[in-house]
């Protein structure tokens, strides 16, 4: 045997092996890219959100000033998430925020006058498509961080992840009081 087979061979694996771990790198680096768009279309309807209250508050108020109350817990919360960092902190200032808005709709149940002012209903319709947009968003960045944290626990990207840092996302989840109505069947009766 020629003596420069053994270390051409050696070549040869060395390459591939590097080559190898380029691949399985870059579709780790794919991944978390992915789910950090996911996570910037989520910031851009939450603060969607966030500029319609103001707006939605300054209405209620002008027919329901005596609910102070409920309209500053509705600012409050909706401060409270605009501050919120990180998946998790972003998540319980939401289902606050969610909270305190299903407490502002329930209040404007009692005005009349207030349930038929158009600012008023563009701005509830305007916020109830805003939600499912960020309820979407929502899927689709836990959509994402399934795959991205699936590919990190599988083999051999295990291995590579752990070597360069890539650590597991965090989902995007429902507080349990919010969860538990989103499951409950509605309940029809004539």
């Amino acid at each position: 045997m020629e003596p420069w087979v053994i270390p051409a061979i050696l070549g040869g694996v060395g390459l591939l092996l590097v080559l190898w771990l380029i691949g399985v790198y870059n579709g780790l680096v794919t991944r978390r890219v992915e789910t950090q768009n996911a996570w910037s279309q989520i910031d851009v309807q939450l603060k969607r959100r966030y500029d319609l209250i103001p707006n939605l508050v300054e209405t209620v108020k002008g027919y329901a000033s005596h609910e102070k109350d409920t309209l500053e817990k509705v600012i409050q919360a909706r401060n409270l998430a605009m501050g919120a960092k990180g998946v998790a902190e972003q998540a319980a200032a939401e289902n606050v925020l969610t909270g305190t808005l299903k407490t502002l709709f329930a209040v404007a149940e009692a005005y009349p006058d207030l349930k038929a002012n158009q600012n008023f209903l563009a701005l509830q319709e305007e916020l109830t498509s805003t939600e499912n947009r960020i309820g979407f968003s929502r899927q689709h960045y836990n959509d994402v961080v399934s795959q991205y944290n699936t590919t990190l626990m599988q083999f051999p990207a295990n291995v590579v992840g752990g070597m360069f840092g890539f650590r597991p996302a965090d989902f995007f989840q429902l507080d349990a009081a919010e969860a538990a109505a989103v499951r409950q069947a509605p309940q029809v009766k004539f």
